[in-house]
């Protein structure tokens, strides 16, 4: 994610109109708290952190919503109320969040929904390369040459799909983590190379998993989960 300043300390220097040195010496002394902690000199500062001097505060965390939901098949990755079984009808939150990228209404699994627009440029954006992982299914047993074609590209659309990892996982499943997000990707490489996909759930984007969430469920990403999260896509 996109940081807010270069450093704490840069930062402090700003806010408090302070030398260099000075802010140096805010900041060892444990007078500059992030989130509760003791900050440290280089440390990057986000929209969701809160910045306090001797208690006062400098900075006011902002208040996101990110939130990991288990899309099941048949609901269609869009807010439009106009399309049928649409993410409105199936989550029915109080706030508007936005889905970070999409499953087509046939697919299931992870999808992460958010109204903190930096985060969401920086998974969506194809140049960032962010991984997501997926459990296929196919009509037919799996075979070498398959596995190795899906790792390695496939003709799909006028372009050859990026390098990717897959391996077998049962006679006709497979995993498979992409870096790019194609329309249908797995479909249309699949249905190039002879099989046609009987079940695809997404169990990872970047560094979030699906975990034991059940078709229908979401939850809250946890504290943890966010930070581990800002820190691979900084």
């Amino acid at each position: 994610m996109k940081s807010l300043t270069s450093s704490l300390k840069y930062f402090v220097v700003q806010k408090c109109s302070v030398s260099n040195k000075e802010a140096i010496g805010l900041i060892l002394s444990g007078k500059v708290l992030v989130n509760g902690k003791k900050g440290q000199l280089q440390q990057v500062l986000h929209q969701q952190d809160e910045v306090t001097l001797n208690g006062q505060i400098l900075k006011s965390a902002d208040e996101y919503t990110y939130i990991a939901y288990y899309k099941p098949r048949g609901v269609e990755s869009t807010l439009n109320p106009n399309i049928p079984d649409n993410l409105l009808q199936a989550l029915q939150l109080e706030k508007r969040v936005f889905p970070v990228g999409r499953l087509d209404k046939e697919s299931e699994g992870l999808m992460l929904l958010t109204d903190d627009g930096q985060l969401y440029n920086r998974i969506s954006h194809t140049e960032n390369h962010q991984e997501k992982e997926y459990i296929v299914t196919v009509d037919k047993p799996l075979n070498d040459a398959f596995i190795s074609s899906l790792a390695s590209g496939v003709e799909i659309m006028g372009t050859k799909t990026r390098p990717a990892r897959a391996q077998g996982v049962a006679e006709k499943t497979f995993r498979i983590v992409l870096t790019q997000g194609l329309n249908r990707q797995i479909r249309r490489m699949c249905y190039k190379l002879g099989y046609e996909v009987v079940q695809l759930v997404r169990i990872r984007m970047v560094t979030v998993e699906l975990g034991t969430l059940q078709p229908g469920e979401w939850r809250e990403l946890l504290q943890n989960e966010l930070e581990v999260l800002h820190e691979k896509l900084h």
